[in-house]
């Protein structure tokens, strides 16, 4: 299993990080991608990386909620980061209105010029979309970029939105514990999606499946997502891991796998 979207350099982690990792990979995840949040979370997400990087691998952004009027000295030092090639990929990016609304001018403008670095560099994106879909979308068509990849990272929209994403070319859905909710209604969505639009991802320390909900996520609870898609998708959890990992390194091109 390949979990795409993760977070266990954060605090929540501090305590059992170590532990965490071993049953990860004692639970069968043979990756962990690590998204950056903001200017301050850079260093712990480095160190984590480096302390194994056939295991991790880093993405570099700034993320939606993190934007202020003063984005602008935040966005330089991501940019100096990005110069550096070490990373996968650049995420956490996006739009995000749920929280707040007041910035939503400076969030496209961040949003946009880093998807602009995407192409520039050739990378894939993680985008964070929430209570945003129609201003996160129209941001990605107003490039109009054929080569522009990536994933929309915890995917809770309509048959339709997965349908306008599927219609950008390159990317794929990011499915997490959200699925196993009984009222998210994302189980139900899913049987119009092919199984070919989806990667795995956890977003722990949130997001936690059932029968977890409640507790702190962790990449081993992966596998409650990959039970959920066997069993909506009618096959094994074998082929879900395996179709879903092949999907993540179709994104993910640069990724170095301890088992390659």
């Amino acid at each position: 299993m390949i979990d795409t979207h993760a977070h266990i350099y954060l605090k929540e982690f501090d305590d059992d990080r170590t532990s965490v990792i071993e049953r990860a990979k004692a639970a069968g995840v043979k990756h962990i991608i690590l998204p950056n949040v903001d200017t301050e979370t850079i260093q712990a997400m480095l160190a984590l990386r480096n302390s194994d990087p056939l295991f991790f691998s880093a993405a570099i952004g700034l993320h939606p909620t993190a934007v202020t009027e003063n984005y602008q000295s935040a966005l330089n030092e991501i940019e100096q980061q990005l110069n550096t090639n070490q990373y996968c990929a650049i995420g956490e990016i996006g739009i995000d209105l749920y929280w707040d609304k007041t910035h939503l001018k400076e969030q496209k403008i961040v949003f946009e010029k880093q998807l602009e670095w995407a192409i520039k560099y050739q990378l894939p994106v993680i985008i964070h979309v929430r209570d945003a879909f129609p201003e996160a979308l129209e941001s990605v068509q107003k490039l109009n970029c054929k080569a522009l990849k990536g994933v929309f990272h915890s995917f809770t929209g309509t048959h339709e939105n997965a349908k306008e994403i599927a219609a950008l070319g390159g990317f794929k859905l990011g499915i997490n514990g959200v699925v196993t909710f009984k009222n998210a209604g994302l189980a139900k969505t899913l049987l119009g999606i092919p199984l070919n639009n989806l990667i795995l991802e956890t977003d722990a320390p949130y997001l936690t499946p059932v029968p977890h909900r409640g507790k702190r996520n962790e990449p081993k609870h992966l596998i409650y997502t990959v039970k959920k898609l066997a069993e909506i998708y009618q096959t094994s959890s074998e082929d879900i891991i395996k179709k879903t990992d092949k999907h993540a390194k179709q994104v993910f091109e640069t990724i170095i796998f301890a088992t390659d």
